[in-house]
Formats: structure tokens, sequence, C-alpha cells
């Protein structure tokens, strides 16, 4: 993250500098223009894939509305839930599962429910030292976008990736990490349990192959954490999810469904207790 910032603070210099020696020619100057947009672009473009490393899950509950699976009362974590978070680890994880079920309430219009989850997710900010991400500003930015779902997944995903940002910044790498991986995990569980019997609903086998390579992708940027506990912990909470997507190919099964649901319960269960 620090080399990305050094890397837009250098190519900042660079066109700072060039439109200085610019100046004398007009032409050269609309050239110039034309470059500067397309560093910006291309730099852009490195912010957004490095920040955020994966599929954020507001657009993974995007398509849960798409297949137009209707929303389901009390399958997110509970709220309440949030004070019994004492350590940076639990409290990181379930900011990750929290965001997610804020996408969910936010996506399927659950007015309460945006207030409830944006509650939790402060409370949890506030103790790791980001309330200014999930702040008045952003429930008021949901507010004006309700029926606007691409402008929803839009805010949402930076608030996500404000807080990735900032850990990753703030040498907490590892707790961004967490984050992530909490999200990831309550994004497949609000899809794995759309109804009590998801393998029938037509496009969820899709999904849950779309976010096969998701999880692939984690596990390799957790990769180079290996060796720090608190990212070694969470990923060997993981196994279960690893061995079912191991044995699966470019189809799923109806028992393929069934087996991930199993797993992703299973996982689910021990981050958000």
């Amino acid at each position: 993250m620090k080399k990305i910032l050094t890397g837009v603070i250098f190519l900042m210099l660079i066109i700072s500098s060039a439109c200085l020696t610019s100046c004398k020619d007009k032409s050269a100057q609309k050239r110039q223009k034309v470059v500067e947009k397309e560093q910006v672009r291309i730099m852009d473009k490195q912010i957004e894939k490095n920040v955020y490393p994966l599929p954020t899950s507001a657009s993974v509950i995007k398509m849960l509305t798409e297949l137009e699976v209707g929303y389901i009362m009390g399958i997110s974590n509970p709220v309440e839930n949030a004070k019994k978070y004492f350590s940076s680890t639990t409290r990181a994880i379930n900011m990750g599962v929290y965001g997610a079920d804020l996408s969910y309430a936010t996506l399927y219009n659950m007015q309460q429910g945006v207030i409830n989850y944006l509650n939790a997710i402060r409370s949890l900010a506030n103790e790791l030292n980001m309330s200014k991400i999930y702040d008045e500003e952003l429930y008021n930015k949901i507010k004006q976008n309700y029926d606007n779902k691409d402008e929803l997944v839009k805010i949402l995903t930076e608030a996500f990736n404000k807080t990735y940002a900032y850990l990753s910044e703030n040498d907490q790498q590892s707790l961004a990490l967490l984050v992530v991986g909490g999200a990831w995990v309550e994004g497949m569980y609000l899809t794995t349990h759309v109804s009590e019997a998801a393998y029938q609903v037509a496009g969820i086998s899709r999904v849950l192959l779309e976010q096969k390579k998701s999880f692939d992708l984690y596990l390799q940027i957790t990769q180079p954490y290996s060796s720090e506990p608190t990212v070694s912990d969470f990923v060997k909470i993981l196994d279960p999810v690893k061995k079912v997507y191991e044995g699966i190919g470019t189809s799923l099964t109806e028992q393929n469904i069934k087996d991930i649901t199993k797993a992703i319960e299973s996982v689910r269960s021990q981050i958000i207790k």
C-alpha cells in the first residue's frame, strides 16, 4: 500500500513538472492534458485494483437482488453481538461481517437495518480508530440513493476501500485481510441461505462458482502474512470451504451447493460467536 502511495506521489510530481514546462506551447499543453487524463485513469485503476483485492460483498449482494431473491429477516449477524467483540482480531473480522450485512440491508432497502448495521460497524470502527469512515454522511448518501443500486454498490465499495486502505496504510495489513475475509464469509452465508433450499434457486450456482475465484485470490493475498498468527488462524478456519472448493470443477451439482452451504455455516459460526 505504501508503495502504491509513493508511486501516486511520484506520478503527480511528474504531471506537475510536465505542466510547467508545457506552458509556453498551447498545442503541447493540449497534448499534455490528454496524457495527464490517461495517466490519472491508469492510476485510478491501479489504486482500485490494489486497495481492495476482492469484489466487495455489495457486488455479491447485488447479484442476489438481480436474481429476484427476497430479503430474509434475521439471517444477518445480530447487531447486539458487536458488544462482545473485544479483541482487534474479532472486531476486524466482524467489521467485515457487518459490512456484508450492511450491503444486504441497503440493497434491499431495509432502512432500519441500514441504521442498525451502520451503528454496529461504527462501534467496532471506533475501537479501531476508523470512526470517520462510517459516519452520518455515509448514511445520508445511502438514503439519497435507495433507488439506485449501482450507485449504492459504488458508495458501499468506497467505504470498504477506505477501511482496507486505512488499515493497510497504518501497518495493519493483517487486520485489513481479516476485514476482507469476514465480509467474504458473510456474503457467502447470505448467498447460501437465500432460501431453505438455495440449490433450487436459479443462478445461485453461477454466483457460488464466481466466489470460488474470489476465495482462491483471498488465499493468495494472505500467503505473505502466513507467519502472522491472526491471519494463519483465520485461514485455518476456512479449511472446510477450501476442501469443498478443491473438489469441484466448472459447474456445481446439488450436492456441491449443499456442501458449500454446510462449510460456510461451520466457518461463520466460529467467527461471529
